[in-house]
């Protein structure tokens, strides 16, 4: 039975945690309610506070916790619950395979009616800490304050370069250490704050439009290279160069040093200018012996390492003997492209963002591939009867689009080609499962593996072939 605490708080206590949602939030039962409680591990016993209340299910936080799972493991981040990443470090990483690999199934079977009993066991990442190439932070003069800052009474420094807290679009995680990126990121962060403040530097406002530091962009690769680009919205005179000309000197191995000007209401800079102040407009990644280049507006799979293994993964999929024909439909920068050209006869690549295909081509070029041709525009408007008949029917699709799946006309494209084989490669099980099953009104799956590039977080990406029947 549920109780109510001062100020109108449901509490229902004695929640039996026994399962993980796709979201990644713990599912427990109160007399046939569903509730779906943040942080929660299976195997945790515990009281849990309502925070939304529809009619067959709940959200709740955790009020206390009465037996702990033996799944459970202490957060290695000081900012772990406050910060948005990261959300499964409380569980030990075995675990999370575990309940990704079931989540995938669950969806497959689900939403798809998808035999799931053969899915191969899921790839776990080699490093759960200090895997991805790029992180984006954002200056606020509006730092998030826990409950333990609050309590102190005292007066804050109120600006942070860190990342949003959850559902609060105008308040700052201020973030001194990241487990998500090896140095030099953490070093160049904070050394961008503390030159900041040194030198007043005003911190944007995001609710107001105002000030000069708005985001902190760094990539980096495995061949070494360092890409950092600093994203002003209205610097006073000088300023741009100041702080600039500190990166330049203080972290000579920045092999790309760039700033953009910003001044829209919204962060995405895909439509903004790029200037150099040092180096090159780019830094390489390399896979398997094939060089990429990476512009700070590029697509590339942020987990470097785990991305050659789903790739390779995919390419084992396709079974290649060399003699095909493959369309890599949302090609991106032409990565998957570029990987499989050199183990087919020709590659037709398509993808709805003009810089990305330029790219694509670039990356074609710089390896000496001449047997990829690439094209922009909508998926479903380039697909057509004619395209076919221009490039061939193909022998193999390898498809990777982004969360929301394929377009339906699309997958009816798809329908109509009737190649021998799809792999479909996905972040999101749930419209993958939807899109298979509109493809099985001719197609068969045979293989499932599930990769995790993003350790920590919910996220898997799955890798399905499929077989024209």
């Amino acid at each position: 039975m549920s109780r109510r605490k001062p100020g109108s708080v449901t509490i229902v206590p004695n929640v039996h945690i026994i399962d993980i949602a796709e979201e990644g939030k713990g599912v427990g039962k109160a007399d046939e309610l569903v509730i779906f409680v943040d942080k929660a591990v299976p195997g945790d016993v515990v009281d849990v506070r309502l925070t939304k209340k529809k009619k067959n299910f709940a959200e709740a936080v955790i009020d206390q916790i009465h037996q702990k799972s033996e799944l459970r493991t202490d957060p290695f981040c000081p900012h772990f619950g406050a910060c948005g990443g990261c959300k499964w470090q409380h569980m030990g990483y075995d675990s999370q395979l575990k309940f990704k690999q079931k989540n995938v199934e669950a969806a497959l079977q689900r939403l798809g009616k998808i035999d799931t009993s053969n899915t191969e066991p899921i790839l776990g990442s080699a490093k759960d800490r200090y895997y991805r190439n790029k992180l984006e932070f954002t200056f606020s003069n509006k730092r998030w304050l826990d409950r333990t800052d609050i309590e102190r009474d005292e007066d804050f420094d109120m600006n942070a370069l860190g990342f949003h807290v959850p559902l609060r679009f105008d308040k700052i995680l201020d973030i001194e250490h990241c487990y998500l990126q090896a140095e030099p990121s953490n070093s160049i962060r904070n050394a961008v704050r503390e030159y900041a403040l040194a030198n007043a530097l005003s911190f944007y406002d995001l609710r107001n439009h105002e000030g000069a530091l708005r985001n902190l962009i760094i990539r980096t690769s495995s061949t070494g290279e360092v890409m950092v680009a600093v994203v002003f919205a209205y610097p006073e005179d000088d300023q741009v160069n100041g702080l600039m000309s500190f990166l330049q000197s203080n972290f000579p191995e920045i092999t790309s040093l760039l700033y953009i000007i910003n001044q829209k209401k919204n962060d995405t800079i895909f439509d903004q200018d790029v200037y150099v102040f040092a180096g090159r407009d780019h830094i390489f990644e390399e896979m398997d012996g094939i060089k990429f280049k990476i512009g700070v507006k590029s697509f590339y799979q942020t987990n470097s390492e785990q991305a050659f293994e789903l790739y390779k993964i995919t390419k084992d999929f396709a079974g290649f003997t060399g003699d095909e024909l493959v369309y890599d439909l949302y090609t991106g920068a032409g990565t998957i492209a570029n990987f499989v050209a050199r183990s087919v006869k020709q590659v037709v690549g398509v993808e709805y963002v003009p810089t990305a295909i330029e790219d694509a081509k670039f990356n074609s070029a710089l390896n000496g591939i001449e047997n990829t041709i690439f094209y922009a525009g909508d998926m479903k408007d380039i697909l057509t009867t004619e395209f076919i008949a221009e490039h061939g029917k193909p022998d193999v699709v390898v498809t990777d689009p982004p969360r929301a799946g394929m377009h339906a006309d699309v997958v009816k494209r798809l329908l109509e080609m009737e190649a021998k084989k799809i792999v479909y490669v996905s972040c999101n099980a749930a419209t993958q499962a939807r899109d298979l099953e509109m493809l099985s009104e001719k197609y068969e799956v045979l293989r499932i593996k599930p990769v995790d590039m993003f350790p920590h977080t919910q996220h898997v990406e799955n890798v399905v072939l499929l077989k024209l029947k």
